[in-house]
């Protein structure tokens, strides 16, 4: 068991302030999701996100449509006005090469980290309304694998790798697929990955291909890597049901906020979780506290349930301070499954 006292965080329920409305990143005619951002080197504030065409829905759309965008801010709150698509598609024969999704963007020293889940599929591009049942969605959610891109620049070029850095492992939680990387660059350079991952159910297969979400950890020594996972059972057990981990150090220990998918540990459905850690292997959740809700204040002085909160990113001061929450969110009353907007919003922060 770790350590870390309760105290230790910051508690980003209490500290935060009402949402800009006119903030954030969204665009028409698309699905837009996973927000992540990062000040680049020329001062300014830049979102990388996914997005792909409304002219599908928007699950399970993004499993052939998406593609990894970034945005630009004069301001962390925003408005982020879209600059340019970063991982577009490259072909089939690539492991990333039909779809990008899942950005979570890094500096270290002067370079770019780009972490993100990449798919492929041998199918054409779809001309029907997809379902969860159809061939093509079926490949390109086996296919999914975390992998990374790296750049001297916030503006590119951006050299994508020919290999996933999480590769699935036969016989292990994580043999069906890997995504939803959540990187933590430690003080020394190397990286703490967490990420979710499914496998495979035991034929004769009833239902659904693949088993329930779990996550997973990995460690490498730099970037490049190799990771090693470190476990070989999911890091929970099932009865803690997470997913969109975002992951920080702390100077003691590790730290992460995460979607209750249940509300059995928060106390609210979809709800944020918090954890602490001293190793990234072994964490203890914080029972009843409620990290963020999908009751959002905004500064026009309304307060809605969002039909999603989720895809948690903090953006940190240069003294390691949390300044600014960014989630994706959806208008919808039954999460993404009836909404007709995603958009990536932003929670500033009190300073403490």
């Amino acid at each position: 068991m770790s350590t870390l006292p309760k105290n230790h965080w910051v508690n980003l329920h209490r500290s935060m302030l009402p949402a800009p409305v006119a903030g954030g990143f969204r665009m028409e005619g698309y699905w837009i999701w996973c927000g992540s951002v990062v000040k680049g080197e020329d001062g300014r504030y830049h979102m990388f996100a996914s997005r792909w065409p409304k002219n599908q829905p928007m699950h399970p759309g993004w499993l052939l449509g998406s593609e990894v965008v970034r945005a630009s801010s004069d301001t962390p709150e925003g408005p982020y006005h879209f600059e340019e698509v970063v991982l577009p598609v490259r072909g089939p024969q690539y492991w990333d090469g039909r779809m990008t999704h899942n950005p979570h963007i890094k500096k270290i020293g002067n370079r770019y980290l780009l972490f993100y889940t990449g798919s492929t599929h041998p199918f054409a591009d779809p001309t029907e309304t997809l379902k969860l049942d159809d061939p093509c969605v079926i490949v390109a959610r086996a296919n999914k694998r975390v992998g990374i891109a790296v750049s001297d620049s916030v503006f590119g070029p951006w050299k994508r790798m020919d290999s996933p850095i999480l590769p699935t492992r036969p016989d292990k939680f994580d043999n069906l697929l890997t995504s939803n990387p959540a990187p933590c660059v430690n003080p020394d350079g190397s990286v703490l990955l967490m990420y979710k991952a499914r496998g495979y159910n035991p034929p004769p297969y009833i239902g659904l291909l693949h088993g329930d979400m779990t996550l997973g950890v990995a460690y490498g020594q730099t970037y490049q890597g190799p990771y090693r996972v470190l476990q070989d059972d999911p890091l929970f057990p099932p009865q803690v049901s997470l997913e969109d981990p975002f992951i920080w150090n702390s100077g003691s220990g590790y730290e992460m906020i995460a979607k209750d998918m249940t509300g059995n540990i928060c106390g609210e459905k979809y709800g944020g979780v918090h954890a602490y850690s001293t190793d990234g292997r072994h964490w203890d959740i914080c029972m009843g506290e409620l990290a963020y809700s999908r009751k959002v204040l905004w500064d026009d002085g309304e307060t809605r349930l969002m039909g999603n909160l989720e895809r948690p990113f903090i953006l940190f001061d240069d003294m390691g301070k949390p300044t600014h929450l960014f989630f994706a969110t959806s208008d919808g009353t039954n999460g993404f499954h009836d909404a007709t907007q995603t958009w990536n919003m932003v929670i500033p922060l009190k300073r403490e």
